[in-house]
Protein backbone atom coordinates (compact mmCIF):
# COMPACT_ATOMS: atom_id res chain seq x y z
CA UNK A 1 0.00 0.00 0.00
CA UNK A 2 1.63 3.66 -0.79
CA UNK A 3 1.64 6.01 1.85
CA UNK A 4 -0.83 8.15 0.30
CA UNK A 5 -3.44 5.67 0.46
CA UNK A 6 -2.42 4.53 4.01
CA UNK A 7 -2.58 8.25 4.87
CA UNK A 8 -6.04 8.15 4.00
CA UNK A 9 -6.71 4.72 5.87
CA UNK A 10 -5.30 5.80 9.23
CA UNK A 11 -6.58 9.74 8.61
CA UNK A 12 -10.07 7.85 8.21
CA UNK A 13 -9.68 5.74 10.46
CA UNK A 14 -8.79 7.93 13.16
CA UNK A 15 -11.42 9.74 12.69
CA UNK A 16 -14.00 7.15 13.56
CA UNK A 17 -11.98 6.55 16.57
CA UNK A 18 -12.17 10.02 17.55
CA UNK A 19 -16.35 9.77 16.75
CA UNK A 20 -16.52 6.81 18.72
CA UNK A 21 -14.60 7.41 22.15
CA UNK A 22 -15.33 10.74 24.11
CA UNK A 23 -14.99 12.23 27.48
CA UNK A 24 -17.73 11.28 29.23
CA UNK A 25 -16.50 13.50 31.87
CA UNK A 26 -15.72 17.39 31.92
CA UNK A 27 -11.99 18.89 32.66
CA UNK A 28 -12.99 20.61 35.64
CA UNK A 29 -13.42 16.53 36.70
CA UNK A 30 -9.54 15.96 36.49
CA UNK A 31 -8.76 18.40 38.39
CA UNK A 32 -7.44 19.30 41.51
CA UNK A 33 -6.23 17.66 44.00
CA UNK A 34 -8.48 14.72 43.84
CA UNK A 35 -9.04 14.16 40.49
CA UNK A 36 -12.02 11.62 39.07
CA UNK A 37 -9.72 8.87 37.81
CA UNK A 38 -12.54 6.45 35.59
CA UNK A 39 -11.84 3.15 34.40
CA UNK A 40 -8.96 3.29 31.38
CA UNK A 41 -11.06 3.59 27.83
CA UNK A 42 -8.37 1.46 25.80
CA UNK A 43 -9.40 1.40 22.07
CA UNK A 44 -8.08 -0.43 18.96
CA UNK A 45 -6.78 3.18 17.74
CA UNK A 46 -6.11 5.80 19.78
CA UNK A 47 -8.62 9.00 19.95
CA UNK A 48 -7.27 11.38 17.57
CA UNK A 49 -9.10 15.15 17.50
CA UNK A 50 -6.14 17.60 16.33
CA UNK A 51 -6.68 21.21 16.13
CA UNK A 52 -5.13 22.34 13.09
CA UNK A 53 -2.61 25.36 13.28
CA UNK A 54 -3.98 27.98 11.20
CA UNK A 55 -2.31 31.24 12.94
CA UNK A 56 -4.12 34.52 14.15
CA UNK A 57 -6.03 36.42 11.91
CA UNK A 58 -4.75 40.28 11.36
CA UNK A 59 -6.34 42.32 14.34
CA UNK A 60 -6.74 38.99 16.52
CA UNK A 61 -5.64 37.73 20.06
CA UNK A 62 -6.66 36.29 22.98
CA UNK A 63 -8.96 37.16 25.58
CA UNK A 64 -7.80 38.15 29.05
CA UNK A 65 -9.52 37.79 31.91
CA UNK A 66 -11.06 40.61 33.06
CA UNK A 67 -9.44 43.03 35.66
CA UNK A 68 -6.26 42.07 32.83
CA UNK A 69 -5.53 43.16 29.15
CA UNK A 70 -2.87 41.19 26.44
CA UNK A 71 -0.71 42.87 23.49
CA UNK A 72 2.26 41.53 21.32
CA UNK A 73 5.53 41.88 22.92
CA UNK A 74 7.01 40.19 19.53
CA UNK A 75 5.79 39.16 16.37
CA UNK A 76 7.25 37.27 13.42
CA UNK A 77 9.32 34.62 15.95
CA UNK A 78 9.96 30.99 14.10
CA UNK A 79 8.25 28.23 16.83
CA UNK A 80 9.17 30.34 19.93
CA UNK A 81 8.44 27.69 22.95
CA UNK A 82 10.75 28.91 25.58
CA UNK A 83 11.39 32.11 27.60
CA UNK A 84 14.40 33.47 30.17
CA UNK A 85 14.29 36.87 31.64
CA UNK A 86 17.77 38.28 32.09
CA UNK A 87 18.62 40.84 34.93
CA UNK A 88 17.84 43.85 32.79
CA UNK A 89 14.77 43.06 31.27
CA UNK A 90 16.11 41.59 28.47
CA UNK A 91 13.85 38.54 27.27
CA UNK A 92 15.50 35.55 25.83
CA UNK A 93 13.12 33.66 23.40
CA UNK A 94 14.46 29.65 22.20
CA UNK A 95 13.25 29.57 19.25
CA UNK A 96 13.18 25.47 18.80
CA UNK A 97 11.55 22.47 17.61
CA UNK A 98 12.35 18.78 17.92
CA UNK A 99 15.50 17.78 16.47
CA UNK A 100 15.59 14.71 13.82
CA UNK A 101 14.37 11.52 15.72
CA UNK A 102 14.10 8.52 13.19
CA UNK A 103 13.72 5.70 15.23
CA UNK A 104 11.02 7.84 17.11
CA UNK A 105 8.96 8.35 13.33
CA UNK A 106 9.71 4.29 12.54
CA UNK A 107 7.07 2.42 11.61
CA UNK A 108 3.08 3.24 11.43
CA UNK A 109 2.61 4.21 15.05
CA UNK A 110 5.63 6.35 14.87
CA UNK A 111 4.99 7.48 11.00
CA UNK A 112 0.80 8.39 12.17
CA UNK A 113 2.10 10.68 15.31
CA UNK A 114 4.90 12.77 12.86
CA UNK A 115 1.64 13.69 10.31
CA UNK A 116 -0.47 14.55 13.63
CA UNK A 117 2.19 16.84 14.79
CA UNK A 118 2.49 18.52 11.90
CA UNK A 119 -0.99 19.39 11.88
CA UNK A 120 -0.98 20.95 14.94
CA UNK A 121 2.09 23.19 13.78
CA UNK A 122 4.92 20.65 14.99
CA UNK A 123 6.18 19.82 12.01
CA UNK A 124 8.70 22.59 10.98
CA UNK A 125 12.41 22.56 11.23
CA UNK A 126 13.91 23.49 14.65
CA UNK A 127 15.59 27.79 14.05
CA UNK A 128 18.14 26.46 16.65
CA UNK A 129 18.62 29.73 18.25
CA UNK A 130 18.01 31.70 21.30
CA UNK A 131 16.85 35.24 20.33
CA UNK A 132 17.33 38.50 22.64
CA UNK A 133 13.94 41.00 22.41
CA UNK A 134 15.00 44.89 24.09
CA UNK A 135 12.04 46.92 25.14
CA UNK A 136 14.38 49.84 25.36
CA UNK A 137 11.64 52.98 25.64
CA UNK A 138 8.92 50.13 28.06
CA UNK A 139 6.60 50.72 26.30
CA UNK A 140 5.80 47.09 26.05
CA UNK A 141 6.81 46.14 22.65
CA UNK A 142 10.28 44.85 21.85
CA UNK A 143 11.54 47.30 19.78
CA UNK A 144 14.79 45.44 19.04
CA UNK A 145 15.78 41.85 18.26
CA UNK A 146 19.38 39.86 18.11
CA UNK A 147 20.56 36.16 17.42
CA UNK A 148 21.89 35.45 20.97
CA UNK A 149 22.75 32.23 20.25
CA UNK A 150 22.79 30.02 17.37
CA UNK A 151 23.43 26.79 16.02
CA UNK A 152 21.89 24.56 19.08
CA UNK A 153 20.60 21.81 18.88
CA UNK A 154 16.87 22.23 19.89
CA UNK A 155 17.76 24.62 23.05
CA UNK A 156 14.41 24.84 25.38
CA UNK A 157 15.49 25.86 28.94
CA UNK A 158 17.52 28.54 29.97
CA UNK A 159 19.22 29.73 33.21
CA UNK A 160 21.85 32.50 34.82
CA UNK A 161 23.47 31.62 37.79
CA UNK A 162 25.83 34.85 37.96
CA UNK A 163 28.01 35.87 34.36
CA UNK A 164 27.53 31.54 33.81
CA UNK A 165 24.63 31.29 31.15
CA UNK A 166 22.95 27.91 30.84
CA UNK A 167 21.38 26.27 28.31
CA UNK A 168 19.64 22.86 28.20
CA UNK A 169 19.95 21.41 24.60
CA UNK A 170 18.26 18.61 23.91
CA UNK A 171 21.30 16.12 24.15
CA UNK A 172 23.41 18.47 26.77
CA UNK A 173 23.68 21.27 28.94
CA UNK A 174 25.77 24.11 28.05
CA UNK A 175 27.59 26.56 29.74
CA UNK A 176 28.31 29.87 28.14
CA UNK A 177 29.78 33.04 29.38
CA UNK A 178 27.37 35.99 29.55
CA UNK A 179 28.62 40.25 29.89
CA UNK A 180 26.02 42.33 31.38
CA UNK A 181 24.05 43.68 28.86
CA UNK A 182 24.98 41.51 25.56
CA UNK A 183 22.97 41.18 22.70
CA UNK A 184 25.17 38.09 20.97
CA UNK A 185 26.99 35.51 22.97
CA UNK A 186 30.34 34.22 20.20
CA UNK A 187 32.21 32.11 22.00
CA UNK A 188 31.74 28.32 22.51
CA UNK A 189 30.11 26.79 25.17
CA UNK A 190 31.26 24.51 27.38
CA UNK A 191 29.38 21.10 27.86
CA UNK A 192 28.31 20.98 31.69
CA UNK A 193 27.04 16.78 31.21
CA UNK A 194 25.52 15.20 28.93
CA UNK A 195 21.40 14.30 28.46
CA UNK A 196 19.20 11.44 27.46
CA UNK A 197 18.86 12.26 23.23
CA UNK A 198 19.78 9.80 20.31
CA UNK A 199 17.56 8.99 17.23
CA UNK A 200 14.64 8.06 19.49
CA UNK A 201 14.35 10.90 21.89
CA UNK A 202 10.72 10.94 21.83
CA UNK A 203 10.24 13.88 24.43
CA UNK A 204 12.82 15.67 23.32
CA UNK A 205 12.47 19.13 25.47
CA UNK A 206 14.71 19.66 28.55
CA UNK A 207 14.70 22.70 31.46
CA UNK A 208 16.61 23.75 33.57
CA UNK A 209 16.71 25.61 36.54
CA UNK A 210 19.35 27.08 39.06
CA UNK A 211 18.85 26.23 42.81
CA UNK A 212 19.07 29.62 44.57
CA UNK A 213 22.09 29.54 45.64
CA UNK A 214 23.15 28.56 41.97
CA UNK A 215 25.17 25.47 42.69
CA UNK A 216 22.93 23.09 41.48
CA UNK A 217 20.86 22.80 38.62
CA UNK A 218 17.75 20.90 38.41
CA UNK A 219 17.30 19.34 34.80
CA UNK A 220 13.89 17.99 33.18
CA UNK A 221 14.78 14.74 30.76
CA UNK A 222 11.19 13.37 29.28
CA UNK A 223 10.35 9.72 28.84
CA UNK A 224 11.35 7.91 25.83
CA UNK A 225 7.70 6.41 25.25
CA UNK A 226 4.06 6.88 26.23
CA UNK A 227 4.47 3.93 28.49
CA UNK A 228 7.55 1.69 28.25
CA UNK A 229 6.53 0.61 24.73
CA UNK A 230 10.32 0.81 23.61
CA UNK A 231 11.82 -1.00 26.74
CA UNK A 232 12.73 0.44 29.78
CA UNK A 233 16.34 0.01 28.62
CA UNK A 234 15.83 3.29 26.07
CA UNK A 235 14.41 5.19 29.59
CA UNK A 236 17.61 5.29 31.58
CA UNK A 237 17.53 8.51 33.04
CA UNK A 238 14.94 9.67 31.53
CA UNK A 239 11.09 10.37 32.59
CA UNK A 240 12.97 11.93 35.69
CA UNK A 241 14.72 15.74 37.01
CA UNK A 242 18.25 15.47 37.43
CA UNK A 243 20.23 17.45 39.81
CA UNK A 244 23.65 18.33 38.24
CA UNK A 245 26.38 20.06 40.10
CA UNK A 246 27.25 23.38 38.05
CA UNK A 247 30.98 22.77 39.50
CA UNK A 248 31.62 18.74 37.98
CA UNK A 249 29.23 18.35 36.07
CA UNK A 250 28.29 14.98 37.89
CA UNK A 251 24.47 14.40 38.07
CA UNK A 252 21.93 11.86 40.14
CA UNK A 253 18.39 11.57 39.63
CA UNK A 254 16.56 13.87 41.83
CA UNK A 255 12.99 12.55 41.35
CA UNK A 256 12.01 9.88 39.19
CA UNK A 257 9.01 8.13 37.24
CA UNK A 258 7.82 11.54 36.20
CA UNK A 259 6.75 11.33 32.80
CA UNK A 260 7.19 14.26 30.79
CA UNK A 261 8.26 17.34 32.95
CA UNK A 262 8.55 20.97 31.89
CA UNK A 263 7.86 23.62 33.87
CA UNK A 264 10.22 24.07 37.05
CA UNK A 265 9.32 26.64 39.72
CA UNK A 266 10.34 27.53 43.24
CA UNK A 267 6.88 28.46 45.38
CA UNK A 268 7.60 31.63 46.94
CA UNK A 269 6.47 30.32 50.61
CA UNK A 270 7.58 26.86 51.13
CA UNK A 271 11.09 27.42 48.59
CA UNK A 272 10.17 23.48 47.13
CA UNK A 273 10.72 23.13 43.45
CA UNK A 274 7.54 22.22 41.29
CA UNK A 275 7.10 20.87 38.13
CA UNK A 276 4.03 20.78 35.49
CA UNK A 277 4.30 17.35 34.17
CA UNK A 278 2.65 16.04 30.52
CA UNK A 279 1.01 12.25 31.82
CA UNK A 280 0.26 9.55 29.43
CA UNK A 281 -1.89 8.84 26.30
CA UNK A 282 -3.99 7.01 24.51
CA UNK A 283 -6.61 4.97 27.59
CA UNK A 284 -9.34 7.61 26.64
CA UNK A 285 -10.05 11.47 27.07
CA UNK A 286 -10.04 11.44 30.45
CA UNK A 287 -7.15 10.06 31.51
CA UNK A 288 -4.42 11.01 32.86
CA UNK A 289 -5.05 14.17 34.38
CA UNK A 290 -1.47 16.18 33.47
CA UNK A 291 -0.12 17.64 37.07
CA UNK A 292 1.27 20.08 38.81
CA UNK A 293 3.33 19.01 41.89
CA UNK A 294 5.95 19.94 44.19
CA UNK A 295 8.81 17.74 43.72
CA UNK A 296 10.42 15.16 46.88
CA UNK A 297 13.96 14.39 46.28
CA UNK A 298 14.29 10.55 45.96
CA UNK A 299 10.66 10.34 45.27
CA UNK A 300 8.98 8.12 42.41
CA UNK A 301 6.00 9.36 40.62
CA UNK A 302 4.46 6.14 39.01
CA UNK A 303 5.28 6.40 35.62
CA UNK A 304 5.29 3.82 33.47
CA UNK A 305 3.61 1.37 36.17
CA UNK A 306 1.13 3.60 37.55
CA UNK A 307 -0.53 7.18 37.79
CA UNK A 308 -1.62 9.45 40.09
CA UNK A 309 -0.59 7.68 42.38
CA UNK A 310 -0.85 3.86 42.23
CA UNK A 311 -3.29 3.15 39.59
CA UNK A 312 -1.72 0.50 38.13
CA UNK A 313 -1.67 0.44 33.96
CA UNK A 314 -2.37 -2.45 33.01
CA UNK A 315 -0.65 -1.95 29.19
CA UNK A 316 3.05 -1.87 30.73
CA UNK A 317 5.02 -4.62 30.74
CA UNK A 318 6.37 -6.48 32.91
CA UNK A 319 4.33 -4.95 36.15
CA UNK A 320 6.47 -3.57 39.14
CA UNK A 321 4.35 -3.67 41.77
CA UNK A 322 6.95 -2.48 44.33
CA UNK A 323 7.55 0.34 42.47
CA UNK A 324 4.26 1.02 42.25
CA UNK A 325 3.73 0.98 46.28
CA UNK A 326 6.30 3.69 46.18
CA UNK A 327 4.15 6.12 43.67
CA UNK A 328 3.39 9.31 44.96
CA UNK A 329 0.27 11.21 44.06
CA UNK A 330 0.74 14.35 42.68
CA UNK A 331 -0.08 17.58 44.28
CA UNK A 332 -2.94 18.80 42.05
CA UNK A 333 -4.02 17.63 38.90
CA UNK A 334 -4.69 20.55 35.93
CA UNK A 335 -6.92 18.40 33.76
CA UNK A 336 -6.72 15.48 31.21
CA UNK A 337 -4.53 15.81 27.85
CA UNK A 338 -3.82 19.51 28.76
CA UNK A 339 -0.57 19.63 28.20
CA UNK A 340 0.65 21.65 30.63
CA UNK A 341 4.05 22.95 29.89
CA UNK A 342 5.06 26.41 31.25
CA UNK A 343 4.89 26.28 34.94
CA UNK A 344 5.93 29.84 36.95
CA UNK A 345 4.57 31.63 40.42
CA UNK A 346 2.46 34.95 40.34
CA UNK A 347 4.86 37.89 41.70
CA UNK A 348 3.00 40.39 43.84
CA UNK A 349 1.43 43.51 42.96
CA UNK A 350 1.42 42.20 39.11
CA UNK A 351 -1.64 41.20 37.95
CA UNK A 352 -5.17 42.20 39.98
CA UNK A 353 -6.78 39.91 42.19
CA UNK A 354 -7.33 36.30 41.75
CA UNK A 355 -4.02 36.47 39.69
CA UNK A 356 -2.18 37.85 43.20
CA UNK A 357 -0.83 34.24 44.97
CA UNK A 358 -0.38 31.66 42.96
CA UNK A 359 0.78 29.47 39.56
CA UNK A 360 0.62 30.22 36.30
CA UNK A 361 0.59 27.57 33.60
CA UNK A 362 0.74 27.28 29.78
CA UNK A 363 -1.58 24.86 28.59
CA UNK A 364 -0.43 23.64 25.15
CA UNK A 365 -3.48 21.69 24.38
CA UNK A 366 -4.63 18.13 23.80
CA UNK A 367 -4.45 15.88 20.52
CA UNK A 368 -5.52 12.94 22.26
CA UNK A 369 -9.08 14.14 23.68
CA UNK A 370 -12.56 14.73 22.22
CA UNK A 371 -13.72 17.90 23.25
CA UNK A 372 -10.50 19.18 22.93
CA UNK A 373 -8.46 20.79 26.52
CA UNK A 374 -6.01 22.97 27.29
CA UNK A 375 -5.45 25.75 24.63
CA UNK A 376 -5.14 28.21 27.04
CA UNK A 377 -3.55 29.67 30.20
CA UNK A 378 -4.58 29.36 33.74
CA UNK A 379 -3.99 30.54 37.36
CA UNK A 380 -4.15 28.06 40.63
CA UNK A 381 -4.35 29.71 43.97
CA UNK A 382 -2.21 29.07 46.82
CA UNK A 383 -2.42 29.37 50.63
CA UNK A 384 0.70 28.44 52.76
CA UNK A 385 2.29 26.92 49.69
CA UNK A 386 0.16 24.94 48.54
CA UNK A 387 -2.84 25.06 45.81
CA UNK A 388 -6.09 26.13 47.33
CA UNK A 389 -8.63 26.45 45.05
CA UNK A 390 -10.26 25.48 41.28
CA UNK A 391 -8.28 27.31 38.79
CA UNK A 392 -9.11 30.68 36.84
CA UNK A 393 -8.62 31.29 33.08
CA UNK A 394 -6.06 33.74 32.78
CA UNK A 395 -5.93 33.70 28.89
CA UNK A 396 -8.23 32.17 26.66
CA UNK A 397 -9.62 32.03 22.99
CA UNK A 398 -6.53 29.94 21.45
CA UNK A 399 -9.07 28.15 19.51
CA UNK A 400 -11.38 29.57 17.15
CA UNK A 401 -14.76 28.30 16.42
CA UNK A 402 -14.24 25.94 13.99
CA UNK A 403 -11.53 24.68 16.80
CA UNK A 404 -8.75 25.23 14.82
CA UNK A 405 -5.52 25.99 16.67
CA UNK A 406 -4.80 30.19 16.27
CA UNK A 407 -2.20 30.24 18.82
CA UNK A 408 -1.33 27.44 21.75
CA UNK A 409 0.39 28.84 25.14
CA UNK A 410 4.03 26.92 25.79
CA UNK A 411 6.29 28.81 28.05
CA UNK A 412 5.15 31.54 30.82
CA UNK A 413 7.34 34.03 32.74
CA UNK A 414 6.87 37.01 34.93
CA UNK A 415 9.24 40.09 33.06
CA UNK A 416 9.46 41.58 36.57
CA UNK A 417 8.06 44.67 35.59
CA UNK A 418 4.43 43.55 36.45
CA UNK A 419 3.36 41.67 33.16
CA UNK A 420 3.15 37.79 32.43
CA UNK A 421 4.62 37.00 29.26
CA UNK A 422 3.44 33.58 27.28
CA UNK A 423 4.91 31.99 24.32
CA UNK A 424 3.18 31.01 21.40
CA UNK A 425 4.52 28.77 18.92
CA UNK A 426 1.52 28.15 16.47
CA UNK A 427 0.84 32.02 16.17
CA UNK A 428 4.80 33.05 16.46
CA UNK A 429 3.94 35.54 19.04
CA UNK A 430 5.15 36.35 22.80
CA UNK A 431 1.93 37.41 24.26
CA UNK A 432 2.17 40.00 27.03
CA UNK A 433 -0.46 40.00 30.14
CA UNK A 434 -0.90 42.96 31.94
CA UNK A 435 -3.47 45.03 34.74
CA UNK A 436 -6.13 46.46 32.92
CA UNK A 437 -5.55 50.03 32.80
Amino acid sequence: MNKTRLTLLILATAGLAACGESSTLQVSDGTGPSPKLPEPNKTLIPTVNIADAVGWPAGTKPTAAPGTQVAAFAEGLDHPRWMYVLPNGDVLVAETNAPPKPDDSSGVRGWVMEKVMAKAGAGVPSPNRITLLRDKDGDGVAETRTVFLEKLNSPFGMALVGNDFYVADTDRLLRFRYEDGATSITTPGAKVTDLPGGTLNHHWTKNVIASPDGKKLYVTTGSNSNVGENGMAAEEGRAAIWEVDAATGQHRIFASGIRNPNGLAWEPQSGKLWTAVNERDEIGSDLVPDYITSVKDGGFYGWPYSYYGQNVDKRVEPQNPDLVAKAIAPDYAVGPHTASLGLMFAEPNALPAPFTNGAIIGQHGSWNRKPHSGYKVIFVPFSNGMPSGQPVDLLTGFLNKDEEAMGRPVGVVSDHKGAVLVADDVGNKIWRVTAAK
